[in-house]
């Protein structure tokens, strides 16, 4: 009995905690203070008050973080998908790649001339640093989403350099410290990751799609776990061959993004869901393990107010900024990217990496890393919204559709295309008989607006926002596509 009532007792406790963090939501959108840091902050402070709480061994926090990540990668891989990607693949690969390893050079070099650190254990900060989470920016916008390019260069951005960051901090690691031998086998690590990584997510996406539609599943409740644990295959098998095995789900998740397959919005929901659960479940165990008391220390606290305000103000904006020139974005939407690198639960997960691998001052990087991560998502995350405002921004509100309304079909669908009129497109303010971009054996067949459905006629005329179901060949795609000018995805 007394192990019943104490198993019940962790049962309760954890349920009302994960309770708790998803509420935290809700309020995020009246005190504009980003969901995480309220998380992360709420469990530091639990641990510390209850004594009966401890703080979880470093490599359970590891590898819980891990597991988190890889759904949070291949979750973000589904929103990005294939089209908006190869949309802005050159900004995002150029601030990914390029971005990270300028930004951590230049703070590797102030932190080392500012505060005295070798340069092997100024280095290390600056690369747990440099990874950004677009997570933190979209949870206090709330309902509010990013049109245009903007929003897709800051999720593909942190797409790509959670795994350049994760990625350089092992070879770092590995490395044990700087010298001519070190950097070249830092760079053979680092290069061995990010091509084996890239090959097995691109192998392994086209494998997994092939999969998604040849073989059924006695139950549509299954559909959504096979990917899941597909893309944990994934994330092994890229581990196992040297490779990065966050790039393997992340790439693959960009291939499926846009493809068909059977109960492909299920699926969807499912890793989004999923996604949202690993990154509370991530700021959660990585607020247990924090120890405030280092965070106010002198030593600490300094650094790490100092490193944020250069990092935030000057190299950032300078050197990503140079990064973002190639895009030709206009003025607000560069401003916004520059302004909207948060970090978030990456950095602190590197820092994780500096703690188990016992290097000299160890516990001091490690806060420096969490100074500089909590004064990001409190300070500017707390700012995003108004800058957007300031900015005038483009932005659409996005409002949950709890309900919906279609057909179940036993076999794939041939040339139904669903989109989202952008505004500014063709088809907005246009009626359906004037759009002379739609090719005549299209038919719009269903359009929904603010939650009604509207009579399809000649003379019916399509706004912005309007949800449009065309039925047309399927080698259509591109053609329809650029007549309603939106990133969504056919189904």
């Amino acid at each position: 009995m007394s192990d019943t009532f104490t198993f019940g007792r962790l049962v309760l406790l954890v349920a009302a905690a994960g309770l708790l963090a998803l509420l935290s939501n809700r309020l995020t959108e009246r005190i504009r203070i980003p969901a995480p840091l309220l998380v992360l902050v709420a469990a530091a402070v639990t641990v510390k008050a209850v004594p009966d709480l401890h703080h979880p061994p470093e490599r359970l926090v590891e590898r819980l973080v891990t597991l988190a990540l890889i759904c949070i990668l291949f979750d973000g891989g589904l929103n990005l998908g294939r089209l908006k990607f190869r949309a802005a693949a050159a900004p995002i690969v150029t601030v990914g790649v390029l971005g990270t390893f300028l930004t951590t050079a230049a703070a590797a070099a102030f932190v080392h001339w500012a505060f005295g650190l070798s340069w092997f254990l100024a280095l290390l900060v600056a690369t747990a640093i440099s990874p950004t989470d677009p997570a933190v920016v979209f949870s206090v916008l709330g309902r509010r989403e990013v049109t245009g390019r903007a929003g897709t260069i800051l999720e593909g951005e942190s797409g790509a350099n959670d795994p350049v960051g994760i990625a350089l901090m092992a070879s770092l690691i590995t490395a044990g410290g700087l010298s001519a031998g070190a950097f070249g086998q830092v760079a053979g690590e680092f290069a061995l990751q990010m091509g084996i990584g890239a090959a097995v997510g691109i192998v392994g996406g086209r494998a997994l799609l092939w999969f998604m539609r040849a073989v059924p599943l006695p139950s549509e409740g299954l559909y959504p776990l096979r990917t899941a644990f597909s893309a944990l295959i994934l994330f092994g098998v890229a581990s196992l061959a040297h490779g990065s095995g966050f790039l393997a789900v992340f790439v693959a998740g960009i291939l499926l993004g846009d493809e068909r397959a059977p109960y492909k919005r299920e699926i969807e929901r499912f890793h989004s869901a999923l996604a949202s659960l690993g990154e509370m479940v991530a700021f959660v165990v990585l607020g247990l393990a924090l120890d405030l008391a280092v965070l106010t220390r002198a030593e600490v606290l300094v650094p790490g107010l100092v490193t944020f305000a250069v990092l935030a103000i000057g190299i950032r904006p300078v050197l990503v900024g140079l990064c973002l020139i190639p895009a030709r974005l206009n003025g607000p939407e560069r401003t916004f990217v520059l302004f909207a690198g948060l970090k978030g639960a990456v950095p602190i997960l590197l820092g994780t990496f500096v703690l188990a691998a016992q290097v000299d001052q160890a516990e001091r990087l490690y806060g420096i890393v969490v100074v500089v991560v909590l004064l990001s998502v409190l300070l500017q995350g707390s700012l995003v919204p108004t800058v957007a405002r300031l900015l005038r921004l483009p932005m659409r509100e996005v409002s949950p559709e709890p309900w919906a309304i279609g057909v179940r079909l036993r076999n794939e669908p041939e040339g139904v295309h669903r989109f989202t009129v952008a505004t500014g497109a063709p088809a907005d303010g246009h009626r359906i008989a004037e759009l002379d971009g739609l090719p005549e054996d299209a038919w719009i067949s269903l359009v929904v607006r603010e939650d009604r459905l509207l009579p399809v006629r000649g003379d019916s005329t399509l706004q912005a926002g309007d949800e449009v179901l065309v039925l047309a060949d399927a080698g259509l795609h591109d053609v329809l596509q650029a007549t309603f000018a939106t990133d969504g995805r056919s189904d």
